[in-house]
């Protein structure tokens, strides 16, 4: 017997850790969407009222970076509830990983200390959808 298989029966993540997957990664779509759709849509004159950043840097490096964050949202969440293509959730929660680390960095260079605790928050619930979906509670693809 070994360590993934009972009986040759492949093991079933429990029932929390699938609860606490979804969860995860709705809060991440939720989050990043939101972001996304603020930093792609909204005038630069308003957003940088609510993120001075946004006023300091151009047009199209705001607008790229709500686009990152709409494509990280989408793909957190999309590809695991349609299980097409599902594997793309774990490069999407690699990705939303490695953006909240930059963003952390970027936040705290400018002095903006305040702002990161939402960041260490996106950055623990991508890496611990980036851990479940990659190995312990994986998405079948639709077959």
């Amino acid at each position: 017997m070994s360590a993934t298989t009972t009986n040759d029966l492949p093991l079933q993540p429990s029932l929390a850790l699938r609860i606490g997957l979804w969860t995860a990664q709705v809060l991440v779509f939720v989050l990043f969407t939101f972001s996304g759709v603020m930093k792609t849509f909204t005038p630069i004159q308003e957003l940088a009222q609510m993120m001075p950043w946004a006023g300091e840097y151009s047009v199209p490096f705001v607008r790229t970076i709500g686009l990152i964050d709409l494509a990280g949202g989408l793909g957190i969440l999309l590809p695991s509830l349609t299980r097409i293509m599902p594997r793309l959730t774990v490069l999407a929660a690699l990705g939303c990983s490695t953006l909240q680390v930059f963003a952390f960095v970027f936040h705290i260079s400018r002095g903006e200390g305040a702002v990161t605790p939402l960041n260490i928050v996106l950055l623990a619930l991508s890496l611990f959808v980036l851990w479940g979906r990659n190995g312990k509670a994986p998405i079948a693809p639709r077959g």
